[in-house]
């Protein structure tokens, strides 16, 4: 019973921060989701409904992928690829969509990494 609460209050989360945060071509929407053993990055195109570029921390494409869990640590180097995959993509900017998370430590952590890689959130 207590775990369906907390997550409908996830959820509620979720849906308020989602009324608010819309992405665009010029300017997509960064998802962010951390589960208890990888982080997901998308940069998605909410007008088109397409998602422009995607880094995980079980991709295939990533160095030391073994190594990667949901820790800060690695939360660094997923914002550094996702900066890096962004630019890639053709963007400099994107809005921040953190998915009901607190803004701090391994949320933080990715936005600041993926800011030092040159994305403007």
């Amino acid at each position: 019973m207590r775990t369906d609460k907390k997550r409908d209050l996830l959820k509620r989360r979720r849906w308020r921060i989602r009324k608010k945060v819309r992405g665009t071509v010029e300017r997509p929407r960064m998802s962010v989701r951390m589960s208890n053993k990888n982080i997901y990055v998308q940069f998605i195109d909410d007008e088109a409904g397409h998602t422009l570029a995607s880094v995980s921390s079980k991709a295939k494409s990533v160095e030391n992928r073994e190594k990667l869990s949901a820790n800060v640590d690695s939360a660094k180097e997923i914002g550094k690829l996702a900066g890096e995959a962004a630019k890639a993509a053709g963007f400099e900017a994107a809005v921040f969509d953190r998915n009901g998370a607190r803004y701090h430590g391994k949320v933080k952590a990715l936005a600041d990494a993926a800011r030092e890689a040159g994305l403007k959130i």
